[in-house]
């Protein structure tokens, strides 16, 4: 039987900042190339027009995900509670636009700033996940008020130091011990850190709300190395019926490539890699 999922493509496959200037540039064309959702990634909420957004959402019959960005100056686990209030209120005016939008979650790595990747004594990591837990436990308050869940993302070694593992994810929303942390997981990143992609989707079973693919090298599905058969097992096994969504950058934005180290294109162009990706997902997923 076909998977019973949606499938969307990331904003930062095509652009980045997401403003409000990207809606009628995007939209029109995410509609017409076949996908159901939008994953809309917020880096800078005061440059995006919420109600705008609303709009052409319902213009084009789109749904909406929506996803985080979290460096320096948003890190849940600096020792200065000053970062972690700036943290807090860029949260909110997420939680605010995932209400308007009518999207049941907000997603990322949100309990750390990406690229924070160090070895550290037993002592200071403790010290670090124990932040981590509270000030989520303060976030996961702050969603269930208006209605809604997180999802937090495990990320690669190289990315993060705190959460790598659906394992490591797992035992975070363990010990936040909340009903609204949930768990989203990165095909990208799970090519790197998991034995096994089945047992993983299966350790998280019905806490994933959503999933990003790419391929093992971060480039369109199905030209890589990635067990697309592993994929689907463990979705089955789970009986997702979430969004899948693509996720990949594009090179043109010269600080967001020193981020995610993207130096060169990944496919012929943004486009191309969204068409034949989505076609590849539609064809996997029957």
């Amino acid at each position: 039987m076909p998977l019973p999922v949606k499938f969307g493509v990331s904003t930062w496959l095509f652009t980045s900042p997401f403003q409000t200037s990207s809606i009628e540039e995007l939209f029109p064309k995410i509609a017409q190339m076949g996908f159901d959702t939008v994953e809309i990634a917020v880096e800078d909420p005061s440059i995006i027009d919420g109600n705008a957004v609303k709009a052409a959402l319902q213009k084009y019959k789109l749904n909406a995900v929506v996803c985080g960005a979290f460096g320096p100056t948003r890190d849940l686990t600096n020792q200065d509670p000053a970062i972690h209030e700036i943290c807090f209120k860029y949260i909110e005016d997420c939680l605010d636009l995932c209400v308007l939008w009518g999207t049941d979650f907000f997603a990322g790595p949100m309990y750390s700033a990406v690229g924070k990747a160090r070895m550290l004594p037993p002592a200071q990591r403790r010290a670090e996940w124990d932040l981590a837990v509270t000030n989520l436990r303060k976030v996961c308050d702050m969603a269930q008020q208006r209605g809604l869940e997180i999802a937090l993302e495990p990320l690669n070694r190289f990315e993060s130091d705190l959460v790598n593992t659906a394992w490591d994810v797992l035992r975070l929303v363990d010990d936040i011990d909340h009903p609204a942390a949930k768990v989203i997981l990165d095909g990208f990143h799970m090519s790197i850190e998991e034995r096994n992609v089945e047992e993983a989707i299966k350790l998280v079973g019905d806490k994933l709300i959503h999933l990003q693919v790419a391929e093992n090298y971060r480039g369109t599905p199905g030209t890589g190395q990635t067990n697309w058969d592993a994929y689907r097992r463990g979705l089955e096994a789970i009986n997702y019926k979430g969004t899948i969504s693509i996720e990949s950058f594009t090179p043109n934005n010269q600080e967001l490539a020193q981020a995610v180290c993207i130096w060169h294109p990944l496919a012929l162009s943004q486009e191309k890699f969204a068409i034949e990706g989505l076609a590849f997902l539609k064809q996997w997923a029957q």
